[in-house]
Parts: structure tokens; C-alpha cells; sequence
């Protein structure tokens, strides 16, 4: 393990974007698909600035635990877990399934993935 601070001044960036996201924006669009965007380029700077791990290892554990996360919200494991009135939680969790946000966080991914292959060269 490997601190990278770079990554982590990204990921405290993207954090205070989805917060001001979240609280102040109400554009359903901005929220709700931009970002989800977002979130899986949050969670690669994240993992990124903790892990010395090759980019495409990174992306993909960012996109399993994006699809796990919302496959989750399919079976509503809030529900199950008894956990479904805790607001930190349904804000980490989401409530609902959708597509399209497995759409958006691929999108975001492969945006990772271009960007960090560009940086490279």
C-alpha cells in the first residue's frame, strides 16, 4: 500500500462536487445520472490514492463494486438488513434499481480508462 496524494486531492475534489451535487442541484439529470458518473471515477481516485495497482485492476474492482451496489438495490438488501430507515445508508446505497445507472458507471469507467491510457503516454 501506497499513499498517492494526487489521486487523493481527485477524490476530495469529486467528493465535494457530488455533496454540492447532492444537497444543492435538482436538475434530475445532474443528480442522478452525471452523477452516478461521478461516483466510479470518486471510487477509482480512492482506491488509487491507497493502492499502487495498475489502472485497468483498479477500474475493474470499481465496476464490480458499482454493479454490486446497485444489484443490491434490486433485491432491496436495505429491506433485508433492517437498515432501510438509516439515511447515510440509502445515501450510500441507493434505493432503487436502474439501467441506466449501470450504464453510467461503464461510461465512467471507460472514461477512467482513456484518460489514465493518455496519461501514460
Amino acid at each position: 500500500m501506497k499513499f498517492n496524494f494526487r489521486y487523493f486531492l481527485l477524490f476530495l475534489l469529486l467528493f465535494i462536487t457530488e455533496l454540492y451535487i447532492a444537497l444543492y442541484v435538482k436538475n434530475e439529470f445532474i443528480r442522478f445520472v452525471f452523477g452516478d458518473y461521478l461516483v466510479v471515477l470518486l471510487m477509482y481516485c480512492f482506491i488509487k490514492s491507497l493502492f499502487s495497482i495498475k489502472p485497468i485492476y483498479a477500474a475493474i474492482i470499481t465496476l464490480v463494486t458499482a454493479f454490486t451496489i446497485e444489484f443490491f438495490q434490486l433485491i432491496d438488501i436495505l429491506s433485508i438488513l433492517n437498515i432501510q430507515k438509516n439515511t447515510f445508508t440509502k445515501l450510500v446505497f441507493g434505493t432503487t434499481f436502474k439501467i441506466g445507472d449501470l450504464i453510467a458507471y461503464t461510461l465512467g469507467v471507460a472514461t477512467i480508462l482513456v484518460i489514465e491510457k493518455n496519461i501514460t503516454k
